[in-house]
């Protein structure tokens, strides 16, 4: 009986296409969304994840979703002023997006149901409706990043107007970005989709340009200015802000979740844009130490906050080692580059005037970082890793003079002693200094 009551809501939605009340159009497209959201497999998921399901539609559906109509009609009603009405259409269009790929017997008809939905988010792209409202705009990106999760780079690449396509998502990943406060927890499905586009550049076949090598390092750069600059608006009162991802280890995961793969996709050009950032900042912050302590204490809470982005950035991206476009001893070298940087900074935190600020937030915020770098730098390359990781401490040698992994696990060590001293009071700093010790004693 769905399936005839989806009918139904189609024949509806045709119906009142015309100039009608917004109430009367509410109806079928929520019976319309409540249909595609039945649970056809007994398998609920949780839709606010990212690992939303497949939507499991029974082979009877297939003439309808083959009927481009099907598809037409939603993006129609997108474009209806009522934000409720468009905001279902929407989701429904999500729900769309996510059917199982075996609904699709024969590939063509796959192809030409994966071209109407870009064809659709193109011309949304393009004319930017309907997007100023936040609910609109959410479950957009959330439609985005479907695409890379239900079809292959390859099928995109067929698209005639791929690379229209992809410029477009791309200006529009770039705009997100900057808009950092009002898209913070929409930006999450389009990064997504960018490094599912990347990990799967290398089992891509044929000569067709993926040209993914011109826009990921634009976006790549963006998502790291923007914490830069968003640190200025946010952390200039220095006060505790559960909204702040420095506070938030959750919303902090799912901003850098999928950054490591933007960034080693080139990982040359992107280690170098992170070095540039990074020096001016650790000068700042090492002239700062040998000023008196009443100095500017919001601009050095400020850079202690951009500081600590860019710390948590370089963690996540020695987290993940997988890399595309470059060798093992390439990356270990970058590696090496960044990691020396935060390395560098551990000497720097506690002398002088930052000796005498362990009770401020941007401080605790800033060696919270330190820590989860250290955390993923010793699962990567302390240990019994180590013996594979030569290049690295190579260039750490020449860098730091920290010749092997026993050298650096000293200045490892120094730095939970410090921290258990000077943190008595900040139970955060302190459970995450314990975490960090009890990994290194249990090898």
């Amino acid at each position: 009986f769905l399936l005839q009551i989806f009918q139904i809501s189609l024949t509806s939605l045709h119906q009142l296409k015309s100039e009608v009340p917004d109430e009367l159009r509410r109806v079928p497209i929520s019976l319309a969304l409540r249909c595609l959201s039945f649970d056809f497999v007994g398998s609920p998921v949780d839709e606010s994840s990212e690992e939303f399901g497949t939507v499991q539609l029974p082979a009877s559906w297939r003439p309808l979703l083959q009927d481009p109509s099907t598809v037409q009609i939603f993006f129609d009603y997108y474009k209806v002023n009522d934000t409720s009405v468009s905001k279902e259409a929407l989701e429904c269009l999500v729900r769309l997006a996510s059917v199982r790929r075996s609904l699709f017997v024969e590939d063509p008809a796959r192809s030409q149901f994966l071209s109407h939905l870009m064809s659709g988010t193109r011309e949304i792209l393009q004319t930017g409706q309907g997007l100023a409202d936040h609910g609109n705009y959410h479950e957009f990106c959330r439609l985005l990043g479907r695409f890379k999760v239900n079809y292959q780079l390859s099928e995109l690449l067929n698209v005639e107007f791929y690379g229209e396509w992809l410029g477009l998502v791309a200006e529009f990943t770039t705009k997100s970005l900057l808009s950092w406060q009002w898209a913070s927890n929409s930006v999450y499905y389009l990064l997504s989709l960018w490094s599912r586009l990347v990990t799967s550049v290398p089992y891509l076949k044929g000569d067709t340009p993926s040209l993914l090598d011109e826009t990921v390092p634009k976006i790549t750069e963006g998502f790291i200015t923007s914490r830069i600059n968003s640190v200025q608006a946010s952390f200039a009162d220095n006060s505790p802000d559960p909204d702040n991802p420095l506070e938030n280890a959750e919303s902090l995961q799912d901003q850098l979740e999928s950054l490591p793969y933007l960034c080693r996709f080139k990982y040359e050009s992107c280690s170098l844009f992170i070095i540039n950032i990074m020096e001016p900042l650790l000068q700042a912050y090492t002239a700062r130490s040998r000023l008196p302590a009443s100095g500017d204490a919001a601009e050095l809470s400020v850079i202690e906050g951009q500081i600590a982005w860019m710390v948590h950035i370089i963690a996540a991206i020695l987290k993940i080692r997988q890399t595309v476009g470059c060798s093992q001893d390439s990356q270990e070298l970058f590696d090496a580059e960044l990691a020396a940087r935060v390395l560098q900074l551990i000497n720097i935190t506690d002398t002088g005037v930052h000796a005498q600020r362990y009770q401020e937030i941007s401080k605790q915020r800033l060696d919270r970082a330190i820590l989860i770098f250290v955390q993923n730098f010793r699962r990567s390359y302390v240990g019994d890793q180590a013996m594979h990781a030569s290049k690295l401490y190579a260039r750490l040698s020449e860098l730091l003079g920290l010749t092997d992994h026993l050298v650096l696990l000293n200045v490892i060590v120094g730095k939970i002693a410090t921290n258990l001293k000077c943190y008595a009071e900040c139970e955060d700093v302190i459970d995450h200094t314990l975490s960090l010790f009890q990994e290194l004693a249990s090898g």
